[in-house]
């Protein structure tokens, strides 16, 4: 009996509009999966965190089924409409306004493949933050400096304003929004 080399996952009732997760899925149709995460985490679209989320799923479910993470394409990203929640809105007159909210079924299908190659593609997860608890019963932090505090020189703190006009110009350019 042969191992079975696909994966499914599937995301149902998603509060996004199909029209607009299908623009994301395109993006990653036929990538390597290593691939298609980085696509994702670096999409400013706000359908990417929930179709990221749902491929480190699928990745997960590789390695359940004990298949190689980094052999996985692609193979298919379907994106169907869900239930519409329907709203009224009042208008003028007394009249109403109807109002359409759409959701989405994302199911995504991973295959085995041999001829993925190795780019080289290194994904980062953001560090966690770590809670410390800095303040102990009893202990007093009269005599102690806070702690990253640090003294600025001289030479420092004259090119930091060199810097700060050109840098004040800078985030006026690239105050507008990417999308």
């Amino acid at each position: 009996m042969e191992k079975e080399k696909t994966v499914i996952a599937q995301l149902r009732y998603l509060r996004i509009p199909p029209r607009k997760a299908r623009l994301q899925a395109d993006v990653i149709r036929g990538l390597s999966a290593d691939e298609a995460q980085a696509q994702l985490m670096l999409s400013p679209r706000r359908a990417g965190d929930p179709i990221l989320k749902l491929l480190k799923s699928a990745i997960a479910n590789a390695k359940y089924k004990k298949l190689d993470p980094h052999a996985l394409i692609v193979k298919e990203v379907r994106v169907d409409q869900g239930p519409k929640q329907k709203r009224w809105m009042p208008r003028a007159r007394g009249a109403w306004g109807a109002i359409q909210k759409w959701t989405s079924h994302i199911t995504i299908i991973l295959e085995v493949s041999d001829t993925v190659r190795d780019r080289g593609i290194v994904i980062y997860e953001k560090p966690k933050k770590k809670v410390a608890d800095t303040k102990k019963k009893g202990h007093k932090h009269e005599d102690h400096e806070k702690p990253g505090k640090k003294e600025v020189t001289k030479e420092k703190e004259e090119s930091g304003k060199k810097q700060g006009a050109d840098a004040g110009a800078l985030k006026r350019v690239f105050r507008r929004k990417a999308i």
